[in-house]
């Protein structure tokens, strides 16, 4: 009888774990996303009690076993739409250091990604990583939490009906992070398209020369140079870069919420 009386509040902790499980176990700058390993769960259960006792209330009598299923279904939606959005951001570094290192002739040498847990060139896991640094010394994971906490302010428990643009901002979202990757690799893709050409010219005159030792070894001395010269740009870039994971949550928050 004493659970009977508790079962709305639980069934209501029950949608915030949902929510806030489905956002940790993707948002890759709280840990690898490829599992849900035990601190996950523990900061999980953490966090979603911590917006229950904040902000939480128990849920209406009256809720049937097929409605709470497609409660939970929307919750994990909302979370995984929030936890997604700082991984497109990855993405489009890991995409500018793929587009320099094929160029560079790295992509022979793939080791495992710590983050995404796919194998990726040395160049993107830098830039990934680099990035990753940038977002936990701007406080990002600060501002993902506080993204969630608004989630249900602007998208409260309770409901079945799911926001109707989310599918809109998040093909707009992947679209915009694909243009930042290949801006963000520009620099010195150009100095190694010029490379290119120029070993295409070289092995016309000269049809003699060992064009793939050469071309291997001309394309790393000039990605290293370029990449040496464009590091201040590096930067204002991943500034950029931030801005945008910080607007495409505020953008995504007020989608979930209409």
């Amino acid at each position: 009888m004493e659970m009977l009386l508790f079962l709305p509040a639980i069934e209501a902790f029950g949608l915030f774990l949902a929510r806030t499980s489905a956002m940790v176990v993707v948002a890759p700058v709280l840990g690898n996303a490829t599992n849900m390993s035990g601190y996950k769960i523990a900061l999980a259960v953490m966090i979603a009690g911590l917006l229950y006792v904040s902000i939480g209330k128990p849920l209406p009598a009256g809720v049937d076993e097929l409605q709470y299923g497609l409660m939970v279904l929307r919750e994990i939606v909302i979370g995984l739409f929030l936890g997604f959005t700082l991984s497109l951001i990855l993405i489009a570094a890991r995409e500018a250091g793929e587009l320099v290192g094929h160029e560079m002739g790295f992509m022979v040498g793939r080791e495992v990604d710590p983050i995404s847990g796919v194998q990726s060139s040395l160049i993107a896991t830098l830039y990934e990583n680099l990035f990753l640094v940038v977002v936990l010394m701007l406080n990002g994971h600060h501002l993902l939490i506080r993204s969630l906490s608004d989630s249900f302010a602007a998208a409260p428990i309770g409901k079945v009906a799911m926001a109707s643009g989310m599918a809109g901002t998040f093909e707009a979202m992947f679209s915009e992070m694909f243009r930042a990757g290949i801006v963000f690799a520009a620099p010195v893709l150009i100095f190694l398209i010029i490379v290119s050409v120029l070993i295409g010219i070289l092995s016309r005159a000269v049809p003699t020369l060992n064009v793939l030792e050469l071309g291997f070894s001309m394309r790393l001395i000039v990605a290293l140079g370029a990449m040496y010269l464009f590091a201040p740009l590096l930067e204002p870039s991943m500034l950029r870069l931030f801005d945008s994971f910080s607007l495409w949550l505020n953008r995504g928050v007020a989608v979930i919420g209409k």
